[in-house]
């Protein structure tokens, strides 16, 4: 298995995906669960890794509490650092390869025996690297929803992404908005 090292959203995408699973997140309880839901989250990411075990899931839960951390630190080099780490526990050392088009494209190889956790570490970890190359350390941001604590990548062009899921944090504040202002209307 080998993860394509240019392509970085994928991996933000699920880093930022991974840590709204958690509880603290919308204070709605644990959106893994069980290997079931992980085996859904993996799906919904686009990952199909075969049958998760309880053992795998206890270590993507430790791995997201990690990830959340890194999303948190507010030193670069930290962050660089901590992501270095993550693909660092299953990679197996990058490779200049052409794609199906016949372009040259760098790509990070997982070493065969790789835990479910360890291979998502090495997916997230390039991810993350990519975006603070790319686009910089500043688009690690927290929600602004005020009703939760989720933390997202920002990997928009413009960089001006707000909330974790906006169709529903954004909306959940729009919504209140409109009947704030809606209800100061009525006598």
């Amino acid at each position: 298995m080998k993860i394509d090292f240019t392509d970085y959203i994928p991996g933000a995408a699920l880093a930022t995906d991974l840590v709204n699973t958690s509880p603290q997140v919308r204070g709605a309880g644990d959106t893994l669960s069980g290997t079931g839901a992980l085996r859904e989250f993996l799906a919904e990411n686009g990952v199909d890794w075969g049958e998760p075990s309880p053992d795998d899931l206890k270590e993507v839960l430790t791995l997201r509490s990690r990830v959340r951390g890194i999303l948190e630190t507010e030193d670069e080099d930290e962050t660089a650092e901590a992501a270095n780490d993550l693909v660092a526990r299953a990679a197996g050392g990058p490779s200049l390869e052409r794609d199906g088009d016949g372009r040259w494209r760098w790509y990070v190889g997982i070493v065969p025996d790789a835990s479910f956790a360890d291979r998502l570490a090495v997916l997230v970890g390039t991810g993350l690297l990519g975006v603070l190359e790319v686009l910089s350390h500043d688009r690690f941001r927290y929600c602004a929803s005020p009703l939760c604590e989720g933390m997202f990548v920002d990997t928009s062009r413009a960089g001006r992404r707000r909330y974790c899921t906006p169709s529903l944090c954004g909306n959940r504040l729009n919504v209140a908005n409109h009947r704030a202002r809606h209800s100061q209307d009525r006598p």
